[in-house]
C-alpha cells in the first residue's frame, strides 16, 4: 500500500472524504482531503552526528526512490542556504534535518548515491543542497513532470490536490527558516511536503507514459542532474529592481557602488540585502545623486528611522561613485553574448525578424498541441539564436545540429526541428 492509499485509509489525517487516484489514472472527482499530520506523527530534527549516523543507515537501507525538500530563509538571511532538510523513503519513514548544526550531509549523499531522489521544482533546491554535500545522480523532478504533461498550475500543494485529492497546508513555505527552535506547526509542514512526493512521482510517471512523454522527462531529468553549478552573475548589480529608470554612467556608478556597500554589510550581518537598504532607495539615491546626509535623508528610503551612522556610509558610498573617473564608471547595459533583443531585429535584420516570427508562431502551435509550455519545448533564447544565425545550408540534419549545439535535449530536437526547418525555409 502506498503512502497514499495509507493516508486515505487513516480517518484522523483527513476531515472529509476523498482518495488517491485510481490505478488506471482516473482524476480525483470526490472532495479534496485536508492533510493534517504526517502519519508516523513529526520525528524529531536531527541535529547531532549520533543521530545523524542512524538516519544515514536507515535511509541506505530503504528502498525506492527518496523524496527531498529543503527550507531556506529567503528574504531574512544572506544567500540561499539551507536550514532544514527533508527526506522520507520506504522502510526508512521521514527524516528532518537542521544543516546548520550537521552542517556535512555528504554522507548522506554518499549513502544515496544512486537512489533516484524524487523534488518538486529540483532547480531550486539542488544550490543549497549541493552546500551541504547532496548531490543527486538520478532525479525525477515533479513539478517538470507537470509541465511536460501540460498541468496548468504546477506548484506543489496544486499537484498534490489535483493528482492525489489531498490539500496541503501551505501557511509557512515563507516563514524565515532559520528561526531556532523550529515551531511545531512549521516542522508539521515541513514534513508533510516530502509525505506524498513519491506518490505524486508515481502518478505522474504513469501520466507521462500515457501521453508518450515519459523518455521525454527522462532526459530532462538527466540533464538537470548532470549540469554543473551555475556560474556566478556577472556584474549582479545590474540586476537592481528599478534598473531601467538609470540611464547616465555617474548615476549607473553609484548604483554599483551602493549595492556593493549593500551586499557587504548584508553578508556581515547575515541578513537579506532588502532587510538593509532597498533597490528602490539605492535607485533614487542614484537619480539624484546626493551631495551630502542632507540631501540623502531627504530621499525615499532613506527617511528618519535611519540614523546618522547609516546615512554616513551610505554617503560615503555615493561620494567614492562621483570620485571615479570616466574610465572607471560602468558602461549601460552590458556585453550581450548572442542576438540582439529581439525589438530591434526588423531595424537590424528584417530576414532575421521574419525568421522570428515565423519561428515563433511554430513554436507556440506545436507547444498547444503537445500540450505543454512552450519554453519547455524549447528555450525562447534558443529559437532566437537559430533565428539570428541559421545554418548556411539550411536542411533538417543543420538545424537538428544547430539545437543540439545550444543544448537542445533529442527529444526537443526531434520535435522541434520539423517546424524550425519550415519557417527558416520560408
Amino acid at each position: 500500500m502506498t503512502d497514499a492509499q495509507e493516508t486515505a485509509a487513516d480517518s484522523s489525517l483527513r476531515t472529509t472524504g476523498g482518495a488517491p487516484p485510481e490505478d488506471d489514472g482516473s482524476s480525483v472527482t470526490e472532495a479534496p482531503t485536508p492533510l493534517l499530520e504526517p502519519r508516523e506523527g513529526i520525528p524529531p530534527v536531527i541535529a547531532d552526528e549520533d543521530a545523524l549516523a542512524e538516519v544515514i543507515a536507515a535511509f541506505a537501507a530503504g528502498s525506492g526512490p527518496v523524496a527531498v525538500d529543503a527550507e531556506r530563509a529567503s528574504g531574512y538571511r544572506y544567500g540561499q542556504r539551507a536550514y532544514l532538510v527533508q527526506l522520507r523513503r520506504a522502510g526508512a519513514g521521514s527524516a528532518l534535518i537542521d544543516p546548520v548544526a550537521c552542517p556535512d550531509l555528504s554522507g548522506l549523499g554518499e549513502a544515496l548515491s544512486g537512489v533516484e531522489w524524487v523534488l518538486h521544482a529540483a532547480t531550486q533546491d539542488l544550490p543549497c543542497l549541493r552546500e551541504i554535500g547532496m548531490v543527486p545522480t538520478r532525479l525525477f523532478d515533479t513539478e517538470l513532470a507537470g509541465r511536460l504533461a501540460g498541468f496548468p498550475r504546477v506548484g506543489l500543494g496544486a499537484m498534490v490536490e489535483s493528482v492525489l485529492g489531498f490539500v496541503l497546508e501551505k501557511g509557512h513555505s515563507a516563514v524565515d527558516w532559520s528561526t531556532r527552535p523550529l515551531p511545531e506547526p512549521w516542522l508539521r509542514y515541513a514534513t508533510l511536503d516530502v509525505e506524498l512526493l513519491v506518490d505524486l512521482r508515481d502518478a505522474l510517471e504513469k501520466e507521462l507514459d500515457r501521453q508518450g512523454k515519459l523518455e521525454w522527462a527522462w532526459q530532462e531529468f538527466d540533464a538537470i542532474a548532470s549540469a554543473p553549478p551555475a556560474e556566478p552573475r556577472k556584474d549582479p548589480w545590474r540586476r537592481t529592481s528599478g534598473m531601467h529608470k538609470v540611464r547616465r554612467r555617474r548615476q549607473l556608478g553609484v548604483v554599483r557602488e551602493l549595492w556593493q556597500a549593500r551586499d557587504r554589510i548584508a553578508q556581515k550581518r547575515d541578513v537579506s540585502p532588502g532587510k538593509v537598504l532597498s533597490d528602490a532607495a539605492i535607485v533614487e539615491a542614484a537619480l539624484a545623486v546626493p551631495g551630502n546626509v542632507h540631501a540623502l535623508a531627504a530621499l525615499n528610503g532613506f527617511g528618519h528611522r535611519m540614523g546618522r551612522r547609516q546615512l554616513e556610509q551610505w554617503q560615503a558610498a555615493v561620494d567614492r561613485a562621483k570620485a571615479l573617473t570616466e574610465a572607471q564608471l560602468p558602461t549601460p547595459g552590458q556585453p550581450v553574448a548572442g542576438p540582439p533583443p529581439p525589438r530591434a531585429w526588423a531595424d537590424k535584420d528584417p530576414a532575421a525578424a521574419a525568421r522570428l516570427s515565423a519561428a515563433r508562431a511554430a513554436v507556440s502551435a506545436l507547444a498547444e498541441q503537445l500540450n505543454m509550455p512552450q519554453e519547455n519545448l524549447i528555450t525562447p533564447d534558443t529559437v532566437r539564436r537559430v533565428c539570428w544565425e541559421p545554418p548556411k545550408e539550411v536542411s533538417a540534419e543543420t538545424v537538428a545540429e544547430a539545437l543540439a549545439g545550444h543544448g537542445a535535449r533529442p527529444w526537443q530536437v526531434e520535435q522541434v526541428t520539423p517546424v524550425l526547418l519550415a519557417a527558416l525555409s520560408a
